[in-house]
């Protein structure tokens, strides 16, 4: 049986190279097409080295007819609005897209551009699927169009979204406290990104602005079916990878830490990547580094009888390109956890 092929376009950014990583050893697919604007040409070993012998591909300029040609589905690790003058000709040439970008994540085309851009093909937004792996697996294996999300909204949404859907939190005492690893902006370099501002540096940013901030909202008020806005503050951290997420929230009335419980498990028991850690322990970015997995513990302050939830995620990988590669599974049929069965390392 042929095997799928693949094109990662954008390949030479830290996401679209944890793609690369991961498809070249999926067994169900042969990665035919890597493209860069900036680095058509050259081969891929010599701008990442680890994938010597692995990658034996040049990169591509990227060019939808070229892509269409090569590929029976196509990762877009683009830049916010490169993806969506992209994704209408590869759809209408037949392949299935997972975007990487924020395009097609959100069903409001006016909460998108107010804190992106305009929206070239806002009419491809309600028949994208948003790509939370765990919550919305038939749809997206339905789907031809994944609007993948954002690294924090996975931290947030995975714990949070099965205990507002079941009415067990207070919705108007919502609070995340997230942390990232610096891969989280990218591979360009800025001032604030730049190894001398960021070692020995513990930081918020963007506060009260973050563009994912809507992105959690418009998911958490369709769980709730009522308007729902979260106060989320993220924070660079220095280290290379990983996420974790604290999510405060003040329980409805009548509820506790064994309805909690009974939730996570009820909605998370069988998913192959996510890691319910009960009795209050706490999640470590150790323990997921470089996997596809997001691990959950939550406890109850018996003082304020706040609810603390608590996830770690690898930002690049379930936070992006793991994530991905699962939404393709999904979609295509293939085992879910097939090219991100990998063991972590225990240190």
């Amino acid at each position: 049986m042929a095997k799928l092929r693949a094109a990662v376009v954008g390949a030479t950014g830290y996401a679209g190279a944890e793609l690369v990583r991961i498809l070249v050893g999926h067994p169900d697919v042969d990665l035919t097409l890597i493209t860069s604007r900036k680095q058509a040409g050259q081969d891929y070993e010599t701008i990442y080295p680890a994938l010597k012998k692995f990658v034996r591909l040049a990169c591509a300029d990227s060019d939808t007819a070229v892509v269409a040609e090569n590929a029976d589905v196509a990762f877009l690790a683009l830049p916010h609005k490169a993806s969506m003058a992209m994704a209408p000709g590869l759809l209408g040439a037949g392949l299935r897209v997972v975007d990487l970008s924020a395009d097609f994540r959100f069903k409001n085309q006016a909460a998108y551009e107010a804190h992106y851009q305009p929206h070239s093909c806002a009419h491809l937004l309600q028949a994208a699927v948003y790509g939370l792996c765990e919550r919305f697996a038939n749809q997206i294996a339905r789907a031809d169009l994944i609007g993948n999300p954002g690294c924090y909204p996975t931290s947030v949404l995975l714990p949070l979204l099965p205990l507002v859907e079941a009415g067990l939190v207070d919705l108007t005492t919502l609070v995340a406290d997230c942390k990232s690893g610096v891969s989280g902006a990218g591979r360009e370099a800025t001032s604030t990104t730049h190894f001398c501002h960021v070692n020995e540096s513990f930081k918020p940013y963007k506060v009260g602005g973050h563009r994912h901030t809507p992105e959690i909202d418009e998911n958490l008020s369709i769980a709730a079916g009522e308007s729902v806005k979260i106060t989320f503050v993220p924070h660079l951290i220095p280290m290379t990878r990983g996420m974790q997420s604290t999510i405060y929230t003040k329980l409805s009335a009548g509820a506790d830490e064994p309805q909690v419980r009974q939730c996570l498990e009820s909605a998370y028991g069988d998913a192959p990547f996510i890691r319910l850690l009960a009795g209050g322990r706490a999640p470590d970015t150790l323990n997921v580094r470089g996997t596809n997995f997001c691990d959950i513990g939550w406890a109850v302050d018996p003082g304020s009888g706040r609810l603390i939830l608590m996830s770690a995620i690898d930002n690049l990988v379930k936070g992006a390109a793991g994530q991905a590669v699962q939404n393709m599974n999904l979609m295509f049929g293939f085992a879910e956890t097939a090219g991100l069965d990998a063991v972590p390392y225990p240190l």
